[in-house]
């Protein structure tokens, strides 16, 4: 029987008070115990560029969520990673009636692990890693990986 796990957030946005202005997007995401999230649209969608928006979101679920399920299968692999970076891109695709969706994300991994013969299966975990991450199962899209592993023995 699979474990069910609730998570919750409450939003929070109010119309602005200068009368015919536009929608703005600016709204506020709290989730007990945690800091505040100040969120708007993409600035490609009206808002604020200097705010996070949930495409931002999003893309960072899949990043930070595929290096957990990663750093898990690693050790279950007995490879010491030292260090771990992204830098993932994401292509949204609109159409003329102005809905939209993710059709792919590309995970770039750059990881750091102290034994040389271990690269090649440090680069092949990112397939097991992809397929226990729970945000990549729920996503409709691709999310790609190229992966790369270096050694740095003098770190452990």
């Amino acid at each position: 029987m699979p474990l069910k796990h609730l998570f919750k957030a409450m939003l929070n946005w109010q119309i602005d008070k200068n009368p015919g202005k536009r929608y703005i997007k600016n709204h506020t995401i709290s989730i007990e115990g945690k800091s505040d999230l100040q969120l708007s649209a993409a600035k490609a969608f009206k808002g604020d560029p200097s705010l996070h928006n949930p495409e931002d979101l999003l893309l960072s679920s899949l990043m930070s969520c595929h290096m957990m399920s990663y750093l898990y299968v690693c050790s279950l692999h007995h490879i010491n990673v030292l260090s771990y970076t992204d830098n993932a891109n994401g292509t949204l695709e609109t159409d003329e009636t102005g809905s939209g969706r993710f059709v792919e994300v590309n995970l770039h991994p750059v990881v750091t692990i102290d034994n040389p013969e271990q690269i090649e299966l440090a680069n092949t975990l990112h397939q097991k890693a992809n397929e226990l991450c729970f945000i990549a199962n729920s996503c409709n899209f691709k999310v790609l990986h190229t992966p790369t592993c270096t050694v740095n023995e003098s770190l452990t």
